[in-house]
């Protein structure tokens, strides 16, 4: 979502946080990821049925200066959340073994990134979102060999984020809403000109909070 487009004007103003980590490593990340204790399952908003099942990936390009997340643009004409960032993925198809499969397939269709740059590491729990989805983020790490081939049937344009910005709990905001009886919290990182939000930035959230003193 571009910032424009934000209701609430504070958010709409701000520009990319100031907070950064340290540049994470590939060795240093896998060393946090698997340690940390499992994350719990969590919700957009409480679904009353088995919601639809959705596998997205998480590109972790391991770039020289650290790594970094590979996000993408939705593309305009889309029905649904069109020009929302979101990770390379969609809907399980009868085809896929398994959501690894579905998230993999994905991310070739939509960006050209192949099965062979990912080392999937391992498979965060699913996120249940208020449009009915149980999303699966599959955790990889990727070999930045690659030329990016965007689907412009679905994605407008890719980008990459630091991924030490994104462990960085100050760079995340979250406001609450009111649909019916219940308060629910969307998350929001400015980032530069642009604004992840909604699921993708919960996904994100999810992650960084295994770096958390907490953990």
């Amino acid at each position: 979502m571009p910032l424009k487009n934000i209701r609430k004007p504070w958010i709409r103003s701000l520009v990319s946080c100031r907070c950064w980590r340290p540049a994470v490593n590939k060795a240093a990340f896998l060393h946090r990821f698997h340690s940390s204790p499992p994350l719990a399952v969590s919700d957009d908003y409480p679904l009353t049925h088995a919601g639809r099942a959705a596998g997205v990936l998480v590109p972790l390009i391991d770039r020289p200066e650290g790594l970094t997340v590979l996000l993408t643009q939705r593309a305009l004409h889309l029905a649904h959340h069109p020009g929302q960032i979101s990770f390379p993925g969609g809907k399980q198809e009868e085809q896929d073994k398994d959501l690894i499969d579905t998230a993999l397939r994905e991310a070739w269709e939509e960006i050209g990134l192949p099965r062979q740059n990912c080392q999937v590491i391992g498979v965060m729990p699913e996120h249940r979102t208020i449009t009915g989805f149980c999303i699966t983020a599959i955790v990889a790490i990727v070999e930045p060999e690659f030329d990016i081939i965007i689907d412009s049937n679905e994605v407008s344009d890719t980008f990459e984020v630091p991924l030490a910005f994104l462990l960085d709990s100050n760079n995340y905001i979250t406001e609450h809403f009111h649909r019916g009886p219940l308060t629910n919290p969307v998350h929001f990182i400015p980032w530069q000109n642009r604004m992840i939000w909604g699921a993708t930035a919960a996904l994100l959230r999810n992650l960084a909070s295994i770096f958390t003193d907490n953990n």
